[in-house]
């Protein structure tokens, strides 16, 4: 009876190896740090460990969670045995919630501002960690498994880097880059004609009327709420191109275009400021005058932003156009909005006007006044001959012949 019970038990321990492929790969053995992968995307924080090494300390995928959230299904892993060596998958959306939801850690750091961003004080990091804990399946109040974890952590730098840029009627979608933990969101910029930023501008094809004021507003989503928006530094040029030396600032940092209003900026998800429409000098001779706003824009915590916005010196200045000073910003930070067209003010002659034109307008105009001065020539000798007449008739004498 025994012998057939441990032919049972070994047949049945052969057939569970034959089924699991870990048990004849390579991987089954130790875990080790090289074990697991982590990838720090733009929406996503994921995990790939071997799961062999799992398995030959006696778990598997049901027995491992995120930060030992074992009660949650959210926090366990996927096992992938279609890959060779199979694995074990974790994810969860870099959100508040997503962060939240199975214990994950989230630190906020500062650090002296390198590269576009050299000439500011702060940048702002944040460092996303955790770890992948195992559950050991004994109810007994000791145990002979040993724990299994991983540790792991993503660093995002609070910075944009553009790759794709994307034009549409009124405004600018930016996707940003996933990079290496490069911090990610997507970017956009709206144009408006009301201050309370819910109708877009229309651009019309003869172009706005010169001191229409334009409101910009500069928006990112899929952030935490724990991150704002800062502009250090919005422009305008006269072609799509962000290094063009032909600009005008509108505003960099406090200094400020004296058309130009900043209603929020730092405070909140999104950044807005308004400005008159303007013509750049050297399109005088075009009848739409084009150009394109540009702002440089970077994150930072909602507790430390009014510190940034307030951080400005004497040295900075408005520049104008034509200034060879180099401040412009790298286009790894810089949005960009769809064209504004300006038209000719009324009023003004056109410097493109056909002369020929211009001389028969004026003979036609010339004609016309010359028929209105005859006309009233003609009555006013009407009237001088009608008043002679009336007044000779009442000083004649009548003469009666004699009889």
């Amino acid at each position: 009876m025994w012998l057939v019970l441990l032919t049972y038990q070994l047949a049945t321990l052969l057939l569970i190896r034959a089924e699991n492929p870990c048990y004849r790969h390579s991987t089954f053995r130790s875990p080790a740090n090289s074990d697991i992968e982590v990838f720090c995307g733009a929406q996503t924080l994921k995990l790939h460990i071997l799961l062999c090494p799992i398995y030959f300390r006696g778990y598997n995928e049901s027995l491992m969670s995120l930060n030992s959230q074992h009660s949650k299904q959210a926090c366990k892993g996927t096992a992938d045995w279609a890959v060779d060596p199979p694995i074990v998958k974790f994810n969860f959306s870099i959100t508040e919630t997503g962060i939240s939801e199975c214990d994950n850690s989230l630190a906020v750091t500062q650090e002296v501002g390198t590269g576009v961003f050299s000439e500011f004080s702060h940048v702002e990091y944040i460092n996303i960690s955790g770890m992948v804990c195992s559950k050991d399946p004994s109810k007994n109040p000791i145990t002979y498994h040993q724990e299994v974890m991983y540790k792991f952590s993503c660093r995002y730098p609070l910075q944009y880097f553009i790759n794709n840029t994307q034009m549409s009627v009124s405004g600018a979608n930016l996707v940003i880059k996933d990079n290496n933990g490069s911090f990610i969101s997507t970017l956009s910029m709206g144009l408006y004609s009301d201050n309370s930023y819910s109708s877009s501008l229309l651009m019309p094809q003869e172009g706005l009327e010169l001191k229409t004021r334009i409101f910009v507003e500069v928006r990112a989503s899929n952030l935490s709420n724990r991150f704002n928006v800062l502009l250090d530094r919005c422009y305008v040029t006269a072609s799509p191109f962000i290094i063009d030396t032909s600009f005008h600032d509108l505003f960099v940092g406090c200094d400020r275009d004296i058309q130009t209003i900043v209603m929020t900026n730092g405070d909140q998800q999104e950044a807005r400021f308004s400005f008159e429409a303007f013509r750049f000098i050297q399109s005088s001779d075009d009848i739409i005058s084009t150009y394109y706003v540009h702002c440089a824009t970077r994150l930072c915590v909602n507790s430390i932003c009014p510190a940034l916005v307030q951080n400005c010196t004497s040295s900075r200045r408005r520049r104008s156009v034509g200034d060879n000073q180099d401040t412009t910003v790298s286009d790894s930070a810089t949005i960009t909005s769809s064209p504004i067209y300006t038209k000719l003010e009324k009023g003004h002659m056109s410097g493109s006007e056909d002369p020929q034109e211009s001389h028969h307008t004026v003979v036609v105009v010339s004609i016309i006044a010359g028929i209105i001065g005859l006309i009233c020539l003609t009555l006013i000798v009407v009237i001088v001959l009608k008043t002679y007449n009336a007044k000779s008739a009442v000083g004649k004498t009548i003469l009666y012949p004699p009889e």
